[in-house]
């Protein structure tokens, strides 16, 4: 979060020295705000700070970010009138980078834990779509700026990318699951056509379904518990 309030001090600068429309320059100031305020949050549940102790440090950091990009946005119009253009393609690096390392720490937490629980898919796809229509309004512009593009799908492409991985350790090995379950029930059904249906236990759940088990799914049960259940005898 304190990487997304950070990126939103060069993105602010860029958008408005880039002369891009109301909603792109006030977008900026709003991602600061959020994401200070998220950031703060995290602090005040997780470690039980007060409020006056989070105010005490959220507002400060608050006011030094807007100085940084009030000052940032007349030193560049002054550095622009006399035909200096690095400094915005430069805030726009900026941007673009606190964006992806906002996202990257993501990737970081599904490297090290090999698992996608705990990621918000829904808070990832309401992003991703701000990234897309920041796009849009940047394409719509009178005159489209490339690296706005690049700072908004820098971000759009990294939420992307999560999703893949969602697919990958959530969504895959449901689907592997399934398949498998299915596999099972279809020899189950064939082996209880060619036993003539003799052993088959019901077992009541307390859910709306049953368990079927066939005599050789039984002794395959008891295969594995016997280890556990003997210890060492063996």
């Amino acid at each position: 979060m304190l990487f997304w309030a950070c990126a939103g001090v060069p993105l602010g600068v860029f958008n408005i020295v880039s002369n891009f429309n109301i909603a792109l320059q006030v977008q900026p100031q709003i991602l600061t705000f959020l994401s200070l305020v998220t950031w703060i949050q995290c602090y005040y549940y997780e470690r039980k700070w007060s409020i006056s102790k989070a105010l005490a440090v959220v507002l400060p950091v608050a006011c030094v970010m807007g100085g940084i990009e009030a000052g940032l946005v007349f030193a560049l119009r002054i550095s622009i009138r006399h035909g200096t253009d690095w400094l915005p393609n430069l805030m726009a690096i900026l941007a673009a980078l606190f964006l992806a390392l906002g996202v990257l720490e993501q990737y970081v937490a599904i490297y090290k834990q090999r698992s996608v629980e705990g990621i918000s898919f829904l808070f990832c796809g309401i992003d991703a779509l701000g990234d897309l229509t920041s796009t849009i309004a940047v394409i719509f512009e009178p005159k489209i700026s490339i690296l706005g593009l690049v700072i908004y799908n820098v971000e759009f492409l990294m939420w992307m990318g999560i999703f893949a991985c969602g697919g990958y350790y959530k969504l895959l090995p449901a689907l592997r699951r399934q398949i498998k379950r299915r596999s099972t029930g279809d020899s189950a059904r064939t082996s209880n056509e060619v036993g003539g249906g003799d052993g088959i236990a019901i077992h009541e759940m307390p859910s709306s379904t049953s368990v079927f088990r066939t005599p050789s799914a039984e002794h395959e049960l008891r295969g594995r518990v016997a280890p556990s259940s003997t210890g060492e005898a063996s």
